[in-house]
């Protein structure tokens, strides 16, 4: 296991027990535990919310709901995606064509604002957000995707189960499938990042549940208590530094799965590491010496 994958798990992982063991050893995170906006105490080791709320209890319980809707929305987007893709590689004819245009006319659509006007129009809550991501984010995936099934479409073992007789979702799942595992692993990390930026962005907004706990509505709230303008730094700080180590730590992980599906990208890292050089693209061309 290279370096960068293993630091990307340890932070993802601390996180993820943060919110899962968490919960367990704070408070009720609606609680009216003091009075609004007190800073950082051996009572409230993280201060207070513009409502009175406890900060820390807000951060351990938002990390859950946090983090469940960017793994389902980033699992819904990529299993979207493959649906797409992978039918459309591997079929081709008219399905490939069907899928190709709904996936250029998604990619060609700006993604905030579609977002934005989707989720305005649903019912607010964290469910809606992570259909609002789901619907809007899986071309990306579906284009990927077929591009892997069409090169593996032709290869020889892929043929071999054809002429056997296997039906068309024992190809997909048996032959296709493993060769696409790592690329799905990537496109799920990948899409999870993606889905915990655009969730948190669009309940900042006010566009989500503002009853709920999660990081986004937490902001919303610091920035509607003018939390700049008060100092109140401990109602926003704590939040985004957790928002950018989860970020931080799935791209660690994503970035080491990469190296794990491409050997050659693996030794490229390895030889970095050995010499303190990185690797700019070019491989030197060695001349054969004269007589």
């Amino acid at each position: 296991m290279s370096r960068t994958l293993r630091l990307g798990l340890t932070l993802v992982g601390a996180i993820v027990l943060l919110a899962v063991v968490g919960p367990a050893l704070v408070g009720d995170p609606d609680a009216l535990v003091a009075r609004p906006l007190e800073p950082p105490s051996a009572a409230h080791w993280l201060g207070t919310t513009g409502q009175g709320q406890d900060v820390l209890a807000q951060l351990v319980w938002g990390a859950r709901t946090t983090l469940r809707v960017s793994v389902l929305a980033g699992a819904a987007m990529v299993g979207l995606g493959a649906l797409v893709g992978v039918a459309g590689g591997y079929l081709r004819g008219g399905a490939d064509r069907v899928g190709s245009l709904l996936t250029q006319l998604f990619l060609v659509l700006p993604g905030l604002p579609l977002m934005v006007v989707v989720a305005a129009w649903l019912p607010p809550g964290p469910s809606t957000i992570a259909v609002v991501l789901a619907l809007t984010g899986w071309a990306w995936n579906a284009r990927v995707l077929r591009a892997a099934t069409l090169a593996l479409r032709e290869r020889d073992f892929v043929r071999a189960a054809e002429l056997a007789g296997e039906p068309g979702w024992r190809v997909v799942a048996l032959e296709l499938g493993p060769h696409l595992l790592p690329l799905l692993g990537a496109a799920l990390v990948g899409a999870t990042v993606y889905a915990l930026g655009a969730q948190v962005g669009l309940e900042f907004l006010g566009l989500g549940d503002l009853d709920a706990v999660t990081w986004g509505t937490s902001l919303y709230w610091a920035s509607n208590d003018a939390a700049l303008l008060t100092g109140s730094w401990w109602t926003f700080v704590p939040t985004g530094v957790l928002v950018a180590l989860t970020g931080s730590g799935l791209t660690l992980i994503q970035m080491g799965l990469d190296e794990l599906a491409h050997p050659r990208l693996r030794a490229v890292r390895e030889a970095e590491a050995r010499t303190g050089r990185r690797w700019t693209g070019v491989t030197p061309v060695l001349e054969r010496p004269r007589d």
